[in-house]
């Protein structure tokens, strides 16, 4: 998962260890009671807040990061009475202990959860940006693969990195240069972006090259088929 920070003005930034959303695509977010944020919320309505994250690659390389994001919103915190569904929303992406203290109904929670209503989202990266108005947020979805990601990169960087600079063509090799080394950056639905970063001395920029695939995927046995295709045309 992405890091997360929670700006308000006027008051510190607040490192959001855990967020996900409710089923109507709200983001929920774990922090930490005593938080300058919280104290900020306290007898108001809601408060005025954008959830800024960051996407960095689980590959290890350099210049990770993939993208920016800045949801912004009302900030709300959540009842007791729906703190335990929160709880375990939050678990699935985020299993951390932090989520136990949570279901402390006498008043000795050191944790709460705000909820986040979304007034305009923000996505930046190296290949573009877009700003969403709610109803087009609302509307949007996870990709299929967004909870396995970084377990396939990993797994292609370390079991089958001969087999992706295969995928690249000649033409995106410059002659007379070392093999470039390849590694995975990025998965989704619609296809695979890898990153060719040629070895010292030579080292010029990275590039980034995007395989798109002949039709969107929408589970494993789809990608296990798209990756044996792939891999078999690019084997001499």
């Amino acid at each position: 998962m992405a890091d997360g920070a929670l700006a308000v003005p006027g008051v510190p930034y607040q490192p959001v260890p855990a967020y996900t959303t409710d089923r109507d695509g709200r983001p929920l977010l774990l922090v930490e009671r005593a938080s300058p944020i919280v104290a900020a919320l306290a007898g108001k309505a809601d408060l005025v807040g954008t959830l800024r994250i960051s996407d960095v690659a689980p590959v290890a390389m350099a210049d990770r990061m993939r993208g920016r994001a800045w949801i912004h919103g009302w900030l709300t915190e959540l009842p007791l009475g729906e703190l335990r569904a929160a709880a375990i929303r939050l678990s699935r992406p985020h299993p951390r202990p932090e989520l136990l203290d949570l279901a402390d109904g006498n008043g000795r929670r050191e944790w709460t959860v705000l909820a986040l209503e979304v007034a305009e989202a923000e996505i930046e990266d190296a290949w573009g940006g877009a700003i969403l108005e709610p109803e087009e947020y609302a509307a949007g979805a996870p990709d299929p693969f967004v909870a396995v990601e970084a377990g396939m990169l990993t797994h292609l960087d370390s079991c089958h990195r001969d087999e992706l600079a295969r995928l690249l063509s000649p033409a995106a090799v410059a002659e007379n240069t070392p093999e470039p080394v390849v590694h995975p950056l990025a998965l989704d639905r619609y296809g695979l972006w890898l990153r060719r970063c040629a070895p010292p001395p030579a080292a010029p920029d990275p590039v980034d090259v995007r395989l798109t695939f002949a039709q969107p995927v929408s589970d494993l046995h789809g990608l296990r088929c798209v990756y044996r295709r792939l891999f078999a045309a690019a084997t001499p």
